[in-house]
């Protein structure tokens, strides 16, 4: 079953805090469980990097009620479009502070066709490859 999957970055319209980022990740966690997507949200401070993945009703769902937040500003959609798999089936929504290089790094990927490589090199690695190579340490498996 074909996947869809969304990848955003937007600025944080004010100073957040762990105890707060986990408050905002835990209600999008038991959403995005209830809507059957998965997601990382990337923080530098300033700066959020999104991805979220699922079927195509539940990414739909997720990302209006992203989009309606009052939490960010400057939405900048990265790349939107069909994935053959989920990078992330453990995370209904996980949250990592990121240093603002590393953000940029993965934003500033090619996002199309969230094509994943199957030896990426630092120079020629998509927006996925990035993105995987960044969580890999964290992600988990069950």
């Amino acid at each position: 079953m074909p996947f869809r999957a969304v990848g955003y970055m937007s600025q944080a319209r004010q100073p957040w805090n762990r105890d707060q980022l986990d408050s905002l990740v835990q209600r999008a966690a038991a959403f995005n469980l209830e809507a059957d997507v998965t997601g990382v949200l990337l923080f530098d401070g300033v700066s959020f990097l999104q991805y979220i993945e699922g079927p195509e009703d539940g990414v739909a769902r997720a990302y209006r009620r992203i989009l309606s937040s009052e939490f960010h500003s400057e939405i900048v959609e990265l790349g939107r479009g069909t994935i053959g798999s989920r990078l992330l089936p453990y995370w209904s929504m996980h949250w990592l502070l990121a240093d603002p290089s590393q953000l940029l790094s993965v934003a500033r990927a090619d996002w199309t066709g969230f094509v994943r490589s199957t030896n990426p090199s630092p120079r020629r690695s998509t927006a996925m490859d990035r993105l995987q190579i960044y969580l890999h340490p964290y992600i988990a498996r069950p």
